[in-house]
């Protein structure tokens, strides 16, 4: 439809039984559409909460240590550390003192400093390490992604990349032809 007047434009809405809506006002002419406001209205309310619905926000999951913590219940909890911040999450990592070992909070400071140097590649604290009560505690944050290395011209992979099981070999030749190859020589 081309460049209309706004009386006819209007006559149109109404014989159609539906609504006349200004799109572009700032437009030379100004553009208008015909439609069904209120259907249009309930669309976009309902676009905008199925948005909303599948938004996650970032969580902060909390895993706790001991002082006196085995070498491999600490590779555990890290392990689950780097899986949360992997997900795109926040982890609360605390040490967790009781009774007696308030008196020695050095040993929980070392023991969230070995944690904190095996995170140091997947995570970096908000803030320093902190007292919470009977809580030592740090907030980690996942870190910058690592960027891909953007491929040499001509899509060809650089010659130190691996290749893969099936792939091309550097001569030209699949594995099962440079084994068949192989089998008629010899």
């Amino acid at each position: 439809m081309g460049v209309v007047s706004l009386a006819d434009a209007l006559t149109a809405a109404r014989t159609a039984g539906l609504d006349l809506v200004e799109v572009d006002p700032n437009g030379s002419p100004p553009v208008c559409r015909v439609l069904d406001y209120g259907k249009w209205k309930y669309q976009q309310a309902k676009k905008e909460r199925d948005a909303r619905k599948h938004q996650r926000g970032t969580m902060i999951h909390e895993v706790r240590m001991r002082p006196r913590i085995g070498q491999h219940d600490m590779d555990l909890k890290i392990r689950t550390v780097e899986r949360l911040l992997a997900e795109g999450d926040k982890v609360k990592l605390s040490v967790m003192f009781r009774g007696r070992e308030m008196s020695h909070p050095e040993i929980g400071q070392e023991v969230l400093g070995r944690a904190l140097e095996r995170l140091s590649e997947a995570a970096a604290p908000e803030r320093a390490p902190g007292m919470e009560g009977r809580f030592l505690t740090v907030i980690l944050t996942p870190s910058a992604k690592k960027v891909a290395k953007p491929k040499p011209e001509g899509g060809q992979p650089p010659e130190d990349a691996p290749v893969e099981a099936g792939g091309p070999v550097p001569g030209g030749q699949s594995d099962a032809e440079a084994l068949v190859a192989e089998a008629e020589q010899g």
